[in-house]
């Protein structure tokens, strides 16, 4: 058997967490895991427990290495990456692989992709995808074995430790507006909780501990681990919840002042074919938003790349459309193809989705033959942009967040830091944010956001979720004036009740 030696890792390129760049040869005598990731990418994120989980089993003898290699021209920019290993917890050194220098020596073809090199510097292992854990993790303990005479070097010196944010919100990712009651939800997703307050940013109820974890039960005992998405049942005061990494859909009791989950095992599924059952029997994959339709809920599952629904009544859930490739492709159920969709919103006759990795908005016609259309948008997987215009000629960068008011979609364009409106004809306009990341309020064009995510409108005020800048903002409909909502006396959860674990 050929045996192939790891080509080094360049030492000019931005490293990320770590005091030094690293090289393989500084690191022979360990074994080291290089992950070829970028961070908009949903299947990139499902693997990051079971590094953290190998990174743990194996500390004195596993490097892990994230070679950062953008897909999106917003994904280059060094601060984003920063911004994102903040957002998810990463702890291991990552390399800045912006013009996909190591991604072609190790002749990389898919997001995620590892490569395993043993303490010789040689590559030893090389698997692409999700669900990898048992692979690697066998591997990594053959390798160990056979080179236990070995001297190991330790690099807990060179391994910086990322500083925890104590804003009172921690990349929140989703609201929810409630002009009725004079509600806002908020889903503070890195503090792993959800916020109650009015629409003027006073606090009424802390939904969650701020510790990850699948708890159901009083507002002040439940867990959730990043939750995104919300809808509200105005009649019988539920609100639903799509929580996100516990691969759960979970409702909220706004009267008991309790939570349940009703959909999910806890567990990520790997089935991306079309199938159902059982709510709480199936497995979902990163439900991501949700929007309540009579005794419905439609569910945006980002990680296996469909709309599905949720029969409230009966407590059954299926694929509602979407064959599960990740594309972008019109036309009936088995026909459609999505990628990532992650914002959903209706008029009553249509859903509408913002489909992120195809940065397209996509529609999709109610009723017992769903059939699905591109609006605007490039509508081909990884197209994107910045141009505004009509249909095909339309540019978005990972939209994310998307409102149906006013007869208008307003659109989180996310990785243009903007909010554009779209007329049901395809029409793109861009109405807030300069294009430049930043935190500046203002009217219309002269306002900056920072990634902003999920939206929700009133009659008179569009709420974002403005999710990098750790704020809310709130724009005046008729002036297009932009604010910071504040909210008085809210904190971090670890400022608020101090504690000794570890997110």
């Amino acid at each position: 058997m050929v045996r192939v030696r790891a080509p080094e890792l360049p030492q000019n390129n931005v490293w990320l967490n770590t005091t030094r760049p690293l090289s393989l040869a500084s690191l022979k005598g360990r074994v080291v895991l290089l992950d070829f990731w970028t961070y908009g990418c949903i299947n990139c994120l499902h693997v990051l427990p079971d590094l953290k989980y190998l990174e743990q089993k194996y500390e004195d003898n596993l490097t892990v290495i994230g070679v950062h290699s953008a897909k999106f021209d917003h994904e280059k920019d060094t601060e984003n990456i920063r911004q994102a290993a903040l957002r998810y917890d990463i702890q291991h050194p990552i390399l800045v692989d912006r013009d996909f220098e190591v991604w072609q020596q190790y002749t990389v073809r898919a997001y995620p992709t590892f490569a395993v090199i043993d303490p010789r510097g040689y590559i030893v292992g090389f698997v692409s995808g999700e669900g990898k854990r048992k692979f690697l993790d066998e591997l990594i303990e053959k390798i160990i074995h056979e080179h236990q005479n070995q001297e190991v070097i330790n690099l807990r010196d060179l391994v910086l430790e990322q500083p925890r944010s104590n804003t009172p919100l921690r990349f929140p990712g989703n609201v929810l507006a409630d002009q009725e009651r004079d509600r806002l939800f908020v889903a503070d997703t890195r503090h792993h909780r959800i916020l109650i307050t009015t629409l003027n940013g006073e606090v009424l109820e802390i939904v969650g501990t701020g510790q990850p974890g699948l708890t159901d039960g009083k507002f002040s005992e439940v867990q959730f681990f990043a939750p995104q998405g919300m809808t509200l049942d105005r009649t019988t005061q539920i609100l639903y919840i799509a929580d996100t990494d516990n691969h759960l859909l979970r409702r909220v009791d706004l009267h008991q002042k309790a939570v349940s989950t009703i959909a999910g095992t806890g567990e990520q599924s790997h089935t991306i074919y079309p199938h159902g059952g059982k709510a709480l029997e199936i497995s979902l994959n990163s439900p991501w938003d949700l929007e309540l339709v009579e005794n419905c809920l439609f569910v945006a599952m980002a990680g296996s790349h469909q709309i599905w629904r949720m029969e409230l009544e009966n407590s059954t859930i299926a694929t509602y459309i979407g064959n599960g490739a990740e594309g972008c492709v019109d036309g009936l159920t088995t026909q459609a193809a999505f990628a990532q969709p992650s914002g959903i919103t209706i008029d009553q006759k249509n859903l509408f989705v913002a489909d992120s990795e195809t940065s397209s908005i996509r529609a999709i016609s109610l009723g017992e033959m769903p059939e699905v259309s591109t609006i605007c948008g490039s509508g081909f997987l990884y197209g994107f942009g910045d141009i505004d215009g009509i249909g095909e000629a339309v540019r978005l960068q990972h939209c994310l967040g998307i409102e149906f008011t006013n007869s208008l979609l307003w659109i989180a364009d996310t990785y243009n830091h903007k909010i554009k409106t779209v007329t049901l004809d395809g029409i793109c306009t861009t109405i807030l944010g300069t294009g430049k990341a930043g935190h500046q309020d203002g009217e219309g064009l002269n306002s900056q956001f920072f990634e902003p995510s999920g939206l929700s409108a009133t009659q008179t005020h569009l709420y974002i979720a403005d999710t990098n800048n750790h704020a809310i903002r709130r724009v005046d409909l008729k002036t297009l004036s932009v604010t910071t909502l504040k909210f008085p006396n809210l904190c971090a959860p670890d400022v608020c009740f101090p504690t000794s674990t570890k997110i």
